[in-house]
C-alpha cells in the first residue's frame, strides 16, 4: 500500500528532534483500558509514544510504513517494530486491548484504518488518537518564529490542515470516552529547537522545491532573539486528544 513518505528522508532528525508526550497521556490511556496486554500503536515513526506505552501494557505492536522510520526505532524488549501501513497490519482479530496514534492519523486512509482498528481490538478496547498543533515559543522569539513559519507555510502538506483543526469532523468509530486536557512542554537549547524546525515536512518540501535551507536562513535571527545558545527556553505545543471505546458486546 503506497503512503504519503514525508519522514524518511529526514528519519534521524525526526526521531532526535520530537518532542516527548506527557506522561499523563499514558498513564490516563492505562487507566481508561480495560486490560493492559497488548496495545498497537500504529504509524509509530521512531518510536517515541512506543517507548512510554511500553511503561503500561505488557507488549506494544508498533507499526509504521516507512522502514527508514522504523530502522531509528529504539525500545524496551516489550516493544515489537513492523514495517506495516496504517491500514493493514499483522495482528490477529480482537487481540489487542488498546489502539494508539499519535501524531500520525492524517495521514492514514481513515475508513481503512477504523476499519482496522475495530478488526483487532478486543470488545470494550480502546482507541486513543492524538496531535499537537504549532509550537508556542517564548515572547523574545516570538517575531523570528512568525517569520519562519510564514515563510515555510505554503510548503505544508494538504494533510496539515487536519491538525490544525485538531482531526475536528472526523466520522470516527464507536461511542466517545471523554479525554483530559493536555499540553506539551519541553525545556530545550536552541540547536534542539532549530533540530526540530529542520524534521517538519515543510522544511523538506521547502528545500526540494527552493534549493535552500529556511532552517539555516533563519538560524542567526533565532540566536540572536535567544541570547546564550546552551541555555534551555520553555517551549509549548497544544495537544488534542480523541478516544473512542469498541462496545463490550
Amino acid at each position: 500500500m503506497s503512503f504519503h513518505d514525508h519522514f524518511s528522508a529526514v528519519a534521524a532528525q525526526y526521531a532526535n528532534a520530537r518532542p516527548e508526550y506527557p506522561a499523563a497521556l499514558f498513564e490516563w490511556i492505562a487507566a481508561e483500558s480495560a486490560a493492559r496486554g497488548r496495545v498497537w500503536e500504529a504509524g509509530c515513526g521512531s518510536g517515541q509514544a512506543s517507548r512510554d506505552l511500553a511503561r503500561h501494557f505488557d507488549a506494544v505492536y508498533a507499526t509504521d510504513p516507512s522502514a527508514a522510520q522504523i530502522a531509528q526505532a529504539a525500545a524496551p524488549a516489550n516493544v515489537s517494530f513492523a514495517v506495516e501501513p496504517g491500514e493493514r497490519c499483522g495482528l490477529a482479530d480482537a487481540s489487542v486491548d488498546a489502539v494508539c496514534v499519535a501524531q500520525a492519523l492524517h495521514w492514514f486512509d481513515r475508513d481503512a484504518f477504523f476499519a482496522e482498528s475495530e478488526r483487532v481490538l478486543k470488545p470494550g478496547g480502546l482507541l486513543v488518537v492524538w496531535g499537537y498543533q504549532d509550537i508556542v515559543v517564548p515572547d523574545a522569539l516570538a517575531a523570528v518564529n512568525d517569520a519562519f513559519q510564514d515563510d515555510i507555510r505554503d510548503y505544508w502538506p494538504p494533510e496539515r490542515a487536519l491538525i490544525d483543526a485538531a482531526y475536528a469532523g472526523f466520522d470516527w468509530p464507536f461511542a466517545p470516552v471523554a479525554t483530559p486536557v493536555l499540553e506539551l512542554e519541553a525545556d530545550w537549547p536552541l540547536a534542539r529547537m532549530l533540530g526540530y524546525f529542520s524534521s517538519y515536512s515543510a522544511t523538506k518540501r521547502y528545500r526540494e522545491a527552493r534549493g535552500a535551507d529556511p532552517v539555516a536562513a533563519y538560524a542567526d535571527a533565532f540566536a540572536a532573539a535567544w541570547g546564550d545558545a546552551d541555555a534551555t527556553q520553555r517551549l509549548h505545543w497544544p495537544l488534542f486528544v480523541h478516544a473512542r471505546r469498541k462496545p463490550a458486546g
